[in-house]
């Protein structure tokens, strides 16, 4: 069976999870919390550079969200979730890349310090900004089709369909953007929209962890290049 090593509120497990429901696949999901289990030994064999999400496929595992998404694609490739014509393709194509490069960092920003007195308002101004650019990109790319590659849900979808509904929750209404809004308000019909959906506690709960956990990061990456380093020193 395949088992997926995730957090339930993490941006880049969160489409793995949802690619896996909407292909109908049995699967295991093995929480992992990221204050501070994916520096463990245990999950370093996995992944070494210490994020998630991981797919394990047997002997065979995967990191990396879009490199998960195409396996999943080729090795279970019903349903479909990808187009075959050029043209969708490349829509396809350039909303997973806008979602992750463009909006993913603005609401990463958004998250950490969108409430902290001490941040500098012209960060915060660049990553609201950065937000809204991407929402008219997208706006403007999905024009009045239902879904970006028209009538077929996509990996489109299920990359910025789990993070452009809580714009609002930062700041940024999607009244502003009325055929993603719309776009929008349909994914979250989904079953299994609904099923990985995280509730008002877990959603408050992960905002306010957010403000702490790059230091924790922080903390935990210089230990690992401490330990590294004094590793390196004794064998030579």
């Amino acid at each position: 069976m395949l088992k997926l090593y995730y957090a339930r509120p993490s941006a880049y497990a969160r489409p793995v999870w949802l690619a896996l429901l909407e292909k109908h696949l049995p699967f295991e999901l093995i929480p992992i919390d990221l204050s501070g289990e994916q520096f463990k030994p245990e999950f370093l064999a996995l992944n070494p550079f210490s994020h998630v999400p991981v797919l394990v496929d047997g002997d065979f595992q995967v990191i990396e969200s879009l490199a998960i998404l195409d396996y999943l694609e080729v090795q279970y490739p019903s349903p479909s979730l990808l187009p075959t014509d050029a043209l969708s393709l490349a829509r396809v194509r350039m909303v997973q890349m806008v979602t992750l490069n463009e909006l993913l960092p603005a609401v990463l920003k958004l998250l950490i310090h969108n409430n902290s007195p001490n941040e500098k308002s012209i960060e915060l101004e660049y990553a609201r900004m950065r937000a809204r650019n991407t929402l008219s990109f997208l706006e403007d790319l999905l024009g009045c089709s239902h879904y970006f590659a028209g009538e077929q849900l996509t990996l489109a979808e299920i990359v910025a369909g789990t993070l452009i509904y809580r714009m609002p929750d930062l700041g940024i209404p999607l009244t502003n953007y009325p055929r993603l809004n719309c776009w929008s308000e349909g994914l979250l019909t989904r079953p299994t929209w609904r099923q990985i959906e995280l509730s008002s506690e877990e959603w408050s709960s992960f905002k306010r962890r957010m403000r702490v956990i790059p230091k924790i990061w922080q903390r935990r990456r210089h230990q690992r290049m401490n330990a590294l380093y004094q590793k390196q020193m004794l064998a030579e």
